[in-house]
């Protein structure tokens, strides 16, 4: 499964109060995902809180969500770290496992130059044999992908696509012009992702998509089909959803919204903090005027 296009939740780790995985929630989680309609699944992405787990609590995750996926749809698991060598040991881990494809993070203490930035990319990417999702998100990282390591990250032949989560759409456009057919881009809930349907994005890799797949199955298809008038109609009720997250801690927000559907998902790992009673009833009336 190498065709990444569509939409792939960014799931969350739901731990119980001794910090083992819950695997039976997020097996339960992922299958009711694929049978909404979502095109693939991404266990460790923001929403994941992969910089809060150990690394036997990552490969736990990965391997529930590839068990439940059970080849139904392709599981992309993030890899993220300070040091080269740990990405690259993740990585053959997470494709021993059988990941379909591997978004790659970087994790920055000390600033880096853009050299060292592509050639950690470019490690990740030369372990395996799998397809190489690349992602920047400048908000939360110490280091960024420029136009010019993303041109040259493009031609290597498992670097298939980059997710940028830096709220810049005409940064997106800037990708698309430069690289053309040579990567493809993946929105983040940052973006609007109709907007980047309509400039060429493939799809869209995110958090809020665990707790309205259907809809945004919905928009994936109404965009694919070109009716954008539909399109942008469900989007403006969809940006609700990101308007409120954008006030609160992301992964909170998700894993609340999902315990109000019914998934035992736990609270973020502190030092992140669960949604007030207040935050709460947000997401509560965002999620029912949804339907």
């Amino acid at each position: 499964m190498t065709d990444f296009n569509g939409v792939f939740p960014y799931l969350v780790s739901p731990l119980d109060s001794a910090g083992a995985i819950r695997t039976d929630v997020l097996g339960r989680l992922c299958d009711d995902l694929i049978k909404c309609g979502v095109h693939g699944l991404t266990p460790l992405g923001s929403t994941g809180e992969f910089a809060y787990l150990n690394s036997e609590q990552r490969l736990m995750v990965v391997q529930t969500a590839i068990g439940a996926a059970a080849r139904r749809v392709p599981v992309i698991a993030g890899v993220a770290s300070t040091s080269t060598a740990d990405a690259v040991a993740q990585a053959k881990s997470y494709q021993h496992l059988g990941a379909d494809g591997i978004l790659a993070i970087l994790e920055a203490y000390f600033p880096i130059s853009d050299a060292q930035v592509e050639s950690y990319f470019r490690a990740v990417a030369d372990a395996v044999d799998i397809p190489v999702v690349i992602y920047t998100n400048p908000q939360f990282q110490r280091s960024d992908l420029s136009l010019e390591v993303i041109a040259r990250l493009a031609s290597h032949p498992r670097i298939v696509a980059i997710k940028d989560a830096s709220t810049n759409t005409g940064r997106l456009l800037s990708i698309i012009n430069r690289c053309g057919e040579a990567i493809d881009v993946f929105s983040a809930s940052a973006h609007i992702p109709a907007a980047v349907m309509l400039i060429g994005g493939v799809g869209w890799m995110a958090g809020p998509a665990c707790i309205v797949p259907r809809q945004s199955v919905e928009l994936y298809n109404l965009c694919k089909a070109k009716r954008w008038d539909e399109a942008m109609q469900l989007q403006r009720r969809l940006w609700r959803i990101n308007e409120a997250f954008a006030r609160y801690n992301l992964a909170a927000c998700i894993k609340a919204g999902l315990q109000i559907q019914g998934y035992d998902v736990g609270d973020p790992v502190p030092p992140q903090a669960a949604l007030t009673a207040g935050e709460r009833k947000v997401v509560e009336a965002v999620l029912r005027d949804l339907g």
